[in-house]
């Protein structure tokens, strides 16, 4: 299969900038099997459950991943970390004019040292003195995507994450969840609905594009995800609903290898079969990207896509900060 054939042309005046003034303020459209649609409000999700489903959630909790510096010759830095390998060690994007040398020493905030080890893949090992969750709490700022222009706010430190955020690691948010509040979830568990929760600490990659040609050709770069047994027993005679394809990734990846925890790069693709969910929260993906595919991969490529079109007719509000399709099979 092709790239190109994922792709769509989003009015970039669709790209949500800022969130709704209140979590479950979004629109839900949800697209049936058979292809029709119904605009809906994200409120109204609890009227869509019952005790038959069983809703998984991504509790993991965005660390301020974003730093900027400057090189000891003076030249500006910004280096976005991936992940945390231990308290002095990360894995790290490194943007500056000119590749960091291997070995040399950057400088965050007010001096503090951080040195760059090696070179792995399209990432840096960097290591400092200090303890980096320290220095990303003092220094670190939101991660907000590319596609979200402004500087983060105080808003966003509290609306880029979820009201259920409770594992720090991810470098993004798993954002079908952001339209959760606690009312809400409560408003569910009435309906007779199971709660579940998991853990995959969204990585780097997922701002990364697809540079391949084919979509066989692209690899995805490795997360970490942990389910706990209590989850895994609530998924026992229910309808599997995975907020999020991280909440779904995780899942399928645990149905293929019967790992509870460790990395995963599974790349979820048309043709590909699901063993676990049933349903998908998810909201609208970027054109060509991995998540797109995936969603493809759930409901058909040309449901999905027809589904997009109506969405950017009915002004439907796209990505992180966006409103929420519902999928059901």
């Amino acid at each position: 299969m092709l790239v190109s054939e994922f792709d769509y042309a989003l009015p970039p005046a669709l790209i949500a900038q800022h969130p709704p003034p209140q979590r479950s303020a979004s629109r839900l459209l949800r697209l049936l099997p058979d292809g029709a649609l119904e605009d809906l409000a994200f409120a109204g999700l609890p009227a869509l459950v019952d005790s038959r489903d069983c809703l998984v959630l991504n509790d993991t909790r965005v660390i301020k991943a974003r730093l900027v510096g400057r090189k000891q010759s003076g030249g500006r830095i910004e280096l976005f970390v991936e992940r945390l390998l231990g308290p002095h060690e990360a894995l790290a994007l490194i943007r500056a004019s000119h590749p960091p040398a291997i070995g040399s020493q950057l400088l965050i905030g007010d001096h503090v040292p951080v040195q760059v080890e090696a070179r792995v893949d399209d990432f840096y090992r960097v290591r400092s003195p200090e303890n980096l969750e320290d220095i990303l709490e003092r220094f670190g700022a939101v991660p907000l995507p590319p596609y979200i222009t402004h500087a983060p706010e105080p808003l966003d430190e509290e609306r880029y994450q979820t009201v259920y955020a409770a594992r720090r690691g991810a470098v993004a948010a798993p954002t079908a969840g952001l339209h959760f509040d606690e009312a809400l979830l409560k408003e569910i568990e009435a309906r007779g609905a199971r709660i579940a929760r998991l853990t995959l600490h969204v990585g780097a990659g997922t701002f990364q594009p697809v540079r391949a040609e084919r979509v066989e050709g692209h690899s995805m770069h490795s997360e970490r995800f942990w389910i706990p047994p209590e989850t895994l027993d609530a998924l026992n005679d229910r309808r599997v609903l995975a907020v999020g394809t991280t909440s779904l990734r995780a899942l399928e990846a645990h149905a293929l290898t019967g790992k509870r925890e460790g990395e995963t790069d599974l790349f979820i693709y048309p043709g590909f079969e699901f063993r676990v969910v049933k349903r998908l929260l998810t909201n609208f993906h970027l054109p060509k990207s991995t998540l797109l595919m995936l969603v493809c991969a759930f409901a058909g490529k040309d449901r999905v896509l027809d589904a997009y079109h109506h969405a950017i007719h009915e002004g439907y509000r796209f990505f992180s900060y966006g409103d929420a399709m519902l999928i059901e099979t």
